[in-house]
């Protein structure tokens, strides 16, 4: 099975869990960090989610799961440890158009989670199609020890910079050879460094924009 890849916007979204363990503590805190508004299906919870319910930042249905639960929910991710009860929330969640997850069972998702790590706005991901996980993982801490923070101060620069350049008009192909010149540059380098003024010289010399960089 090939997976399409996408990035989806939940924030606000209704997005339940069902499980109350420590894999579905894992996934209800990944949907948090995207702004979800996560409810947790199970009887018991885990010391941190129980934490997390107190302080209300996610909602608890104390109960087995049912298909009702799914009402208005945006995606659903199965994560309890019970082959049938997995079953059935994939199946209702498909029968209902809902986007789901069972962990660790690809056959049964219409989505899988990717092993991923953020660099503030830059996200990097490492999918194996639900093979081996643990190779995701494995690749993606390779991955995270190349690209050091500088990668996320860098996209913060990018992104003001293209909105300052596409601003004024110019073809995008003259754009794109201007976005090219600052990656290309030693600009990173100067980022790691902690040399905002090196950095603001740069993009100066290389694009014409002045820009506070921050440090």
């Amino acid at each position: 099975m090939e997976f399409y890849p996408v990035c989806l916007d939940i924030f606000g979204e209704r997005c339940v869990v069902v499980g109350g363990g420590e894999v579905a503590e894992r996934k209800a805190l990944g949907l948090l960090e995207c702004g979800a508004k996560v409810v947790l299906v199970a009887r018991d919870l885990t010391p941190a989610l129980l934490a997390m319910k107190d302080a209300r930042k996610i909602a608890q249905v104390s109960d087995d799961y049912k298909e009702e639960y799914l009402e208005g929910a945006f995606l659903v991710i199965g994560a309890t440890d019970r082959e049938d009860v997995n079953e059935k929330v994939s199946q209702d969640a498909r029968d209902r158009g809902i986007l789901v997850n069972i962990v660790d069972v690809p056959a049964r998702c219409n989505f899988i989670v990717p092993s991923v790590f953020r660099r503030g706005d830059l996200l990097v991901a490492v999918s194996t199609g639900g093979k081996s996980p643990a190779l995701a993982r494995r690749l993606r801490e390779e991955i995270e020890e190349r690209y050091g923070p500088e990668y996320g101060t860098l996209l913060e620069i990018m992104g003001v910079l293209r909105g300052r350049v596409i601003a004024r008009g110019a073809p995008s192909a003259e754009n794109r050879v201007l976005f090219e010149a600052v990656l290309d540059s030693d600009i990173l380098r100067h980022i790691r460094e902690g040399n905002g003024e090196r950095v603001r010289e740069i993009i100066r010399d290389l694009t014409g924009e002045d820009i506070e960089v921050g440090f």
